[in-house]
C-alpha cells in the first residue's frame, strides 16, 4: 500500500507530471534503450517513432496516479496492460528496469525540484502497480500452462503453410514442433511471436485470424513500411522455419450474445473479425460484416467471407472501397459514413458494434456509433499498439 505521506506528495506533485508526461516518458524510452538494450526486443520501433507509445506511458503513469485511492476504476486498462504482458511474456525481473528509468527520467525533466521526498514517494506508487501487475500476469501464466495444450512462456511451432491473402497481406500457419495439441483460445485474441532479425530479438502480437478448434495458429499480417518483423516473414521465413509464440491473449473478444452484431473492419484490422464471424454465425444471431478496403488487391478473405455468405442465411456482406480499380465491384466507394452504417442498425439499443482498422478509421467508426446511439457498453474495439484516443465529441468540433 502506498502511505498516506507519498499519496499527499503524489497529488501535490500530479499536475506538475500530468504537463510534463509525454516529455518524461520522452526521457524514460532512450535512457532504458541505452542502459538496458536487452529490452529492446519487447517494444515496437515503428510505435517509438511514432511516438504512440511514448504518449501511451504518460496517459497511463497519469491516470494510475490519480486514482491511487480508487483503484477499481483501471481496472479494464490494467487488464488490457496484463494481456499485453502475458503476451510479450514480460516476468518479475523486467520491473525493476523499469521503475529505475521511469525515476531517473522525471529527475531528468524535473531537475533539483524532484527531491528524494519526490522521487521516493512516486517510487513507492509505481512498486504498488508493479506488484499488482506482477501478481495479475503470474495468474494469466498459471492458467495458461494448466490449459489443455497450454504452456508458459515460449514455445516452438514451425511454418507449415504460407498463403498470399492479398497484395499486403500474408497467412502464416503454424503447428507446435512437438507435434502436441495446441491450446484454445476466444475469437478476436492475438498471439506474441520472437522472431531473430539479424540477430536481434524481435517480439510482436499478432491476432489469431482462425477460428478456434484447429490444430494450428493462423496468423495474417501486413507488410508494413520499414517493418522489421513484417518483411522477416513475407520475405524470409519459408516452411519448416521455427518461431517462439506465448500463449494467446487479449480482451477483445467475441462475447456470447444473440443481439445483432455489426463487424466494421479497415484494412488488416479484418483479422480478428475473420476468428469471429464464423462462430456469430453459428450462434444464430444476425451478422452485417462491413469492410473497408483501397481496392479489390487490398482486400484479404474476401473469398472466405463470400463463401460464409453463400453457407449462412443470418451473413450480410458490405464491402467499400476507397480507390476502386476499373475492374473492382464494390458496394460503396468513399471512406465510411454513418448514412452507410444507418440502414444496418434497427434498434441502437439492441446493437452489438465491433470495430478496429487504422487510426482514422477507428475515429470514424466511434464518432458514427455515439451518432447513431449504440451504448457505449454495446461498442468494442482494440488497437494494432499502443491505448490511443478515441473522442467523438472531438471528431465532430
Amino acid at each position: 500500500m502506498v502511505s498516506q505521506k507519498s499519496k499527499d506528495i503524489i497529488a501535490a506533485t500530479l499536475p506538475a507530471v500530468r504537463e510534463n508526461a509525454v516529455n518524461i516518458t520522452s526521457a524514460f524510452y532512450p535512457l532504458m534503450f541505452e542502459r538496458y538494450p536487452q529490452v529492446k526486443a519487447y517494444f515496437n520501433e515503428s510505435h517509438q517513432r511514432e511516438g504512440t507509445q511514448r504518449q501511451a506511458l504518460a496517459n497511463a503513469v497519469v491516470a494510475y496516479a490519480a486514482n491511487l485511492d480508487r483503484l477499481e476504476v483501471l481496472g479494464d486498462a490494467v487488464s488490457l496492460i496484463v494481456q499485453k504482458h502475458a503476451s510479450l511474456n514480460i516476468l518479475p525481473e523486467h520491473y525493476p528496469i523499469v521503475g529505475e528509468c521511469l525515476l531517473e527520467a522525471i529527475s531528468i525533466v524535473f531537475g533539483d525540484v524532484a527531491t528524494d521526498e519526490v522521487l521516493s514517494a512516486w517510487g513507492e506508487a509505481y512498486q504498488q502497480l508493479a506488484d499488482i501487475l506482477i501478481n495479475a500476469e503470474e495468474a494469466v501464466y498459471q492458467a495458461n500452462e494448466q490449459k489443455e495444450g497450454g504452456w508458459r512462456g515460449e514455445r516452438e511451432f514451425v511454418l507449415k503453410r504460407k498463403e498470399k491473402e492479398s497484395e499486403v497481406i500474408t497467412s502464416f500457419y503454424f503447428e507446435p514442433a512437438d507435434g502436441g495439441p495446441v491450446a484454445d483460445f476466444k475469437p478476436g485474441q492475438y498471439i506474441g511471436i520472437t522472431l531473430d532479425v539479424d540477430g536481434q530479438e524481435v517480439r510482436r502480437n499478432y491476432s489469431l485470424s482462425n477460428s478456434p478448434g484447429e490444430r494450428y495458429y493462423r496468423l495474417s499480417v501486413k507488410r508494413e513500411h520499414d517493418g522489421k518483423a513484417s518483411a522477416l516473414l513475407h520475405d524470409r521465413l519459408n516452411l519448416g522455419d521455427s518461431v517462439k509464440l506465448t500463449q494467446p491473449a487479449g480482451d477483445f473478444v467475441l462475447e456470447q450474445s444473440q443481439r445483432p452484431l455489426i463487424l466494421l473492419t479497415g484494412g488488416v484490422g479484418i483479422t480478428p473479425a475473420i476468428s469471429m464471424l464464423e462462430p456469430a454465425l453459428q450462434s444464430g444471431r444476425p451478422v452485417q460484416f462491413f469492410h473497408c478496403a483501397i481496392n479489390g488487391d487490398h482486400h484479404a478473405f474476401k473469398q472466405h467471407v463470400d463463401d460464409l455468405a453463400g453457407r449462412y442465411d443470418n451473413l450480410s456482406v458490405t464491402y467499400c472501397y476507397s480507390e476502386p480499380s476499373a475492374i473492382d465491384n464494390s458496394h460503396l466507394t468513399g471512406f465510411i459514413q454513418q448514412d452507410m452504417i444507418a440502414p444496418l442498425v434497427n434498434d441502437s439499443a439492441e446493437t452489438d458494434l465491433y470495430f478496429l482498422g487504422p487510426k482514422p478509421f477507428m475515429d470514424s467508426c466511434h464518432r458514427i456509433a455515439s451518432g447513431l446511439g449504440i451504448p457505449a457498453e454495446r461498442v468494442r474495439y482494440e488497437f494494432f499498439g499502443p491505448l490511443q484516443t478515441l473522442d467523438a465529441s472531438e471528431l465532430a468540433a
